[in-house]
């Protein structure tokens, strides 16, 4: 069952990496990623709390195909880029704070809270818990990757945690990629909602 908020002043909005490499003509496009962005807008007027995270990647990032032959993605969102900026009509004025990740040279990080090896922390859990804050709502890109590992995180940190679907797209590598997404979170405990909800 699904409560509608009244109050969120113990919930935080996540902005996951809604970043111009991520959206049509980046080096990492989501298709259909720039069209999630008026309704983010929308959603940010919900919470007193929001917070972003952005992909912040040196050149020589060994996830980049070009570097290692470990690498699967293309080069993208590399530091101080115009590929690694906000998209321009995302409304930055609501968010609090800004969590960089993937900036280890050698670990990839697509969850917000932690690297992939779960041994660097960005503090973003730090944050929301000074902050009295106890669920999060996890909107941006990409579903399948950063989205997903930023909600399993909050639920592995002690948050509520709930993905507001139609806030989010995938990058379907494989066909089928989104809903396994969405089934794992659900499985781990992170509730599925749509905008409405929040919205209505």
């Amino acid at each position: 069952m699904i409560t509608r908020i009244n109050s969120t002043k113990q919930s935080a909005l996540i902005i996951v990496d809604v970043q111009n490499d991520f959206c049509p003509g980046g080096k990492l496009a989501v298709a259909e990623g720039d069209q999630i962005v008026p309704l983010i807008n929308r959603l940010q007027n919900r919470f007193e709390l929001v917070v972003a995270t952005q992909d912040w990647h040196p050149d020589h990032q060994a996830s980049f195909s070009h570097n290692s032959p470990e690498g699967i993605w293309p080069e993208h969102c590399v530091q101080g880029s115009p590929g690694a900026e906000f998209v321009e009509t995302l409304d930055t004025e609501k968010i609090a704070k800004v969590f960089r990740k993937g900036t280890d040279p050698y670990v990839d990080s697509y969850s917000g809270f932690f690297d992939n090896d779960h041994r660097t922390s960005t503090g973003m859990s730090d944050y929301l818990r000074s902050a009295r804050i106890t669920n999060v709502f996890v909107v941006g890109l990409a579903m399948d990757y950063c989205v997903k590992f930023t909600a399993l995180d909050a639920i592995t940190e002690g948050f509520g945690a709930t993905l507001v679907a139609d806030a989010a797209r995938g990058v379907e590598l494989e066909l089928g990629d989104v809903q396994r997404a969405i089934d794992e979170m659900k499985q781990a405990g992170v509730q599925v909602i749509e905008s409405s909800t929040l919205l209505d």
